[in-house]
């Protein structure tokens, strides 16, 4: 049987592409692409009659529709006095640009980029938005401030589809991103254009930009993304927004409640702001899903919208679930990007379930957002099972997101039943994760209404949510330890001969607890300066002896070794060089600090919640050579031992597993 044929179309006459943007012809109505006739998009809504290149030789040029009003999307609407104005005309920025506002100076936070630091924001929380005025210090890297729109072009490449907002309309559409600059660069623009969506992550304009510091170190991409997730990872990191003057975004939440650092390269930027109160986003929801969202003002129907002026130069970052409208008051090109954090885990979820509510299309969403949650569920699991073992109590703002974590998931997987598209990563057993997540949380209080077993204070070890370069090794490390006790928990029926490595370690965890005292405590003696209970970043062991010197150490060492029978005779060439002790490196570096940063005094702003934070930064142990690794190799079982020897005295002294 022959297969009918695909209809063509077009004067290229190919056959139809969802993808592509087409006309139809008002005479022969036969289909054009808007590429092969020269007919933008945004341009085809301003057509009433549209002649194709074959009927315009008989019937002249396509005939255009006339504007009647400046305050209506349809400007072809009669203007008889009660029409409300629309957001985003020319009648409406207008209006807008006259109106007074609150300052947002009442709620901005004024820093500097070195204090926009991840222990900052866990301690005062993120709750208001940060500005910055200079880009030193953010770890933010951009291109030259005389980077141009087609500068944008030549590295992005002109073929590149991009997102455009026709402002006058609040209507999308899609165009080459070299019309996009043709456009720009005419002396007189016929419409209002706005480019907000252009993420670059995948082109070479990449290597030109380093997201902030902070972002990078919060995020949850970053973080908890597996690489060898099934999933494509989401890039919402790295946007270029070009906006030509009077170019208008109406009210706001960004998607999934992702918060958003934002630079202005050039040109200026106005937000209004709105606090993620209850009864605020209750309204915005209301606001969103009325028919005539368009005609009202969102900042009239809450108590506060404030005005925020974003000048060159300058980075905000706002917090999740803040409301906020952006008005382009001259022609301005910014940089930003989207990230989801531990901070405020139950408001990214309201916020990913309220556009489930106003059927908000998945383009426009998070990338897989429910997928990461499952993914950051996973790993938060083992950050309380640490905790828990290290007699830690977790951050308030971590046990609460954990909890709507678990909400949002049971609820997840219920749906789960009905629907046939899924998002729960392969390797993760939903059901099960649910109930040990459960298991903490219930473990968790009732520690707190009175169990017996006292309780450190919150902080006391490195920061579970994201963890640094340095500090992975040790988290893997503690989890790995964490995961040999639980195995041999449940497979102690059988009596077991302990080997001599085995020996070795009891004896080694033994001789650790009166072994060596904490650098901190050290520097508690020489400053008199008294710490927490709990120290975030190097915890300390509780002195019963003199700390040994290195000669101790290493006599302790070989000590162990030869009564675990393990001790092999060494060659002189074999014995490595002394080194300086471990911790005189850290006071050497602690002292320092502190003379350079004695005489930078803190200011503070007149908002109670977000306070500077400290200057004086905290110390990194240094790590501690292998000293089996060096020169020619040992024999396998000394190796071996002296190895697991000084990686259980390491682990000590960072404070990875009980003693």
């Amino acid at each position: 049987m022959k297969m009918a044929a695909a209809s063509l179309y077009c004067v290229c006459q190919q056959s139809y592409d969802v993808s592509r943007f087409m006309i139809e012809c008002d005479i022969c109505k036969d289909w054009f692409h808007g590429s092969c006739v020269q007919v933008e998009e945004h341009h085809a809504v301003d057509i009433d009659v549209y002649h194709c290149p074959n009927c315009d030789v008989q019937h002249g040029p396509c005939l255009m529709k006339k504007r009647i009003n400046w305050h209506r999307h349809d400007y072809t609407e009669p203007d008889d006095g009660s029409r409300l104005v629309q957001a985003g005309t020319s009648v409406f920025v207008r209006e807008l640009q006259n109106r007074p506002f609150p300052s947002a100076s009442e709620i901005l936070v004024q820093m500097q980029g070195y204090q926009v630091t991840q222990k900052y924001l866990e301690k005062q929380g993120f709750s208001y938005p940060i500005a910055v005025p200079q880009l030193g210090g953010l770890g933010l890297k951009l291109p030259p401030s005389s980077f141009s729109v087609r500068d944008v072009e030549e590295y992005v490449g002109g073929d590149k589809i991009v997102d455009v907002i026709d402002v006058a309309r609040q209507a999308d559409s899609k165009m080459k991103l070299r019309e996009f600059v043709k456009y720009y660069y005419k002396p007189h623009r016929p419409k209002v254009l706005n480019v907000i969506s252009l993420e670059f992550s995948d082109t070479k304009m990449a290597e030109l930009v380093v997201v902030p510091d902070i972002a990078q170190k919060m995020s949850w991409v970053e973080n908890y993304w597996p690489e060898d997730s099934l999933f494509p990872k989401p890039f919402v990191q790295k946007y270029c927004l070009m906006g030509v003057k009077d170019s208008y975004t109406d009210f706001h939440i960004d998607f999934g409640g992702t918060s958003v650092w934002y630079h202005v390269l050039w040109g200026e930027k106005i937000f209004y702001l709105i606090k993620p109160t209850q009864d605020n986003l209750t309204l915005y929801e209301v606001w969103s899903s009325s028919p005539n969202q368009s005609e009202v003002f969102f900042g009239d129907k809450v108590d506060q919208c404030y005005k925020c002026v974003v000048p060159q130069g300058t980075t905000v970052l706002i917090p999740t679930g803040w409301i906020h409208a952006v008005l382009t008051s001259q022609d301005c090109m910014a940089f930003g990007g989207n990230f989801l954090h531990n901070l405020n885990i139950g408001m990214q979820l309201r916020c990913y379930e309220m556009e489930g509510r106003l059927k908000t299309p998945d383009l426009f969403k998070f990338p897989y957002f429910e997928a990461i949650c499952w993914y950051v569920a996973n790993n938060l699991l083992e950050t309380l099972k640490e905790l828990r073992e290290d007699n830690c109590q977790p951050p308030v703002y971590l046990t609460d997101g954990v909890k709507a974590l678990i909400n949002a998931l049971k609820n997840w997987l219920k749906r789960e039943v009905t629907e046939q598209a899924s998002d729960v990563p392969d390797h993760i057993r939903p059901n099960h994760l649910i109930k040990e997540l459960t298991k903490e949380i219930r473990y968790l209080e009732e520690e707190q209404s009175g169990g017996s077993k006292p309780v450190k204070s919150q902080g006391c070890g490195p920061c579970p949510l994201t963890l640094s370069t340095l500090d992975k090794a040790g988290h893997h490390a503690r989890r790995t330890a964490r995961r040999l006790r639980h195995h041999h928990h449940h497979h102690h029926h059988a009596p077991k001969t302990p080997s001599n490595l085995e020996i070795l370690e009891l004896h080694t965890r033994q001789v650790l607890k009166r072994l060596e005292v904490g650098p901190f405590e050290q520097v508690r003696a020489l400053t008199h300066d008294p710490l927490p209970p709990c120290c975030l970043f190097v915890p300390t062991l509780v002195c019963r002896q003199r700390p040994t010197s290195p000669t101790t150490e290493e006599e302790a060492i070989e000590g162990m070794l030869s009564m675990a029978g393990l001790l092999y005779p060494q060659r002189p060439e074999e014995s490595s060089t002394a080194q300086e002790p471990w911790w005189s490196s850290l006071n050497k570096n602690f002292m320092a600090n502190q003379s350079s940063g004695s005489n930078n005094n803190s200011s503070e702003t007149s908002l109670s919640p977000p306070r500077h934070p400290s200057k004086r930064p905290a110390p990194n142990t240094p790590p501690i050579s292998n000293q089996a690794t060096k020169g020619k190799r040992p024999k396998k079982g000394m190796a071996t031992a002296k190895q697991r020897l000084r990686k259980i005295l390491k682990l000590s002294r960072n404070n990875h597993f009980l003693l």
